[in-house]
């Protein structure tokens, strides 16, 4: 537990730093497209981003790599959603920190240290949950961002080891591509694309007085409203920010799940609805599978999806594209 969160600090120093640090000792920092491998380390992460035809890239990322392995998406929307994401992208890890350190520290005075490695998730899961709920109250008093009518997702995975936390919020989308027993890859999903027509979803909206439907223009895009007015029509119910909907059902709460990875595990895809929009879990598993160089997985994944926009979504613009894929394995010799 002492040892994570020394590498925990070492994320929230990092990000006080340089774009990228490979010569830091406490880890290395990736916040923008390319790839991050830490020395001696058995994986690789590539990241890519794409601007869409929308203006400004909307999308960010990070990629933090020591002995522990922190991974995060973040999808800004609304006028200011650009600088929403980076703040979101800023606070989380330091938070998360925090949070944690708190949470370890009540459950060893509680069940004492041999206890603890027994309920790792439950101190992730509330660590993560708390650490949600401060970056969004602090965005809500930020004097520098107006996130009243703009917010940002957020998909992070931790991984230390074979255990991989992931807290997603928002539709971002986490996929797994794993090997299957004809030796083919496969695609599990480990997130819900939290859109409002989620039964769940949309039971909690409809009784804080939110409305979800769709648009004639837009069938099948289900969106968020206010009970008075066609505003803002956010299409996601889980988000930062975004306030002027916060009090009608939408949430930054994240969900948080586990598993546990086995060497039939290869890589995890995450990427924003920029990319999953277009091209499906098979699809995209597939496009990193058989993409030779590892180093170019993201990029290609971006790439593919950039040219689905134009042949699947006809007159309509280009969005942002994003994606981190995260190898869990070095590859075979």
């Amino acid at each position: 537990m002492r040892q994570l969160s020394s590498l925990l600090q070492g994320l929230a120093r990092s990000m006080a730093g340089k774009e990228r640090k490979e010569d830091d000792p406490q880890g290395t920092v990736l916040r923008s497209s390319g790839t991050l491998r830490g020395e001696g380390s058995e994986t690789l992460a590539a990241v890519w981003s794409r601007r869409g035809e929308k203006g400004t890239n909307q999308d960010c990322s990070l990629v933090w790599e020591d002995d522990t392995i922190f991974c995060g998406i973040f999808d800004g929307h609304g006028q200011w959603g650009h600088y929403v994401s980076k703040a979101v992208r800023d606070s989380l890890p330091p938070s998360l920190l925090r949070h944690w350190q708190e949470a370890v520290a009540l459950a060893s005075l509680i069940d004492g240290e041999k206890k603890l490695g027994d309920c790792q998730f439950d101190l992730w899961r509330q660590s993560y949950l708390a650490a949600a709920a401060a970056v969004d109250e602090e965005l809500r008093r930020s004097r520098r961002l107006d996130a009243v009518n703009s917010g940002s997702t957020a998909l992070s995975i931790v991984k230390k080891g074979d255990t991989m936390v992931i807290a997603n919020v928002g539709d971002s989308r986490a996929v797994l591509g794993t090997t299957s027993d004809d030796g083919s890859i496969a695609a599990v999903q480990l997130t819900v694309d939290f859109k409002p027509n989620l039964p769940q979803e949309k039971a909690r909206i409809v009784q804080c007085k939110g409305r979800v439907h769709c648009h004639d223009d837009e069938p099948g895009v289900h969106r968020v409203w206010l009970p008075d007015r066609e505003a803002p029509g956010l299409a996601m119910s889980r988000a930062f920010g975004d306030y002027c909907v916060k009090d009608y059902g939408v949430i930054s709460a994240p969900e948080v799940t586990q598993r546990r990875i086995t060497s039939r595990d290869q890589f995890v895809i995450l990427a924003t609805d920029g990319v999953r929009d277009v091209v499906s879990n098979e699809e995209a598993v597939q496009i990193v599978a058989d993409t030779p160089e590892r180093e170019k997985a993201a990029k290609r994944l971006v790439q593919c999806a950039v040219r689905a926009w134009r042949r699947k979504r006809r007159g309509y613009a280009v969005d942002d594209c994003s994606a981190i894929c995260l190898f869990l394995h070095p590859p075979p010799s």
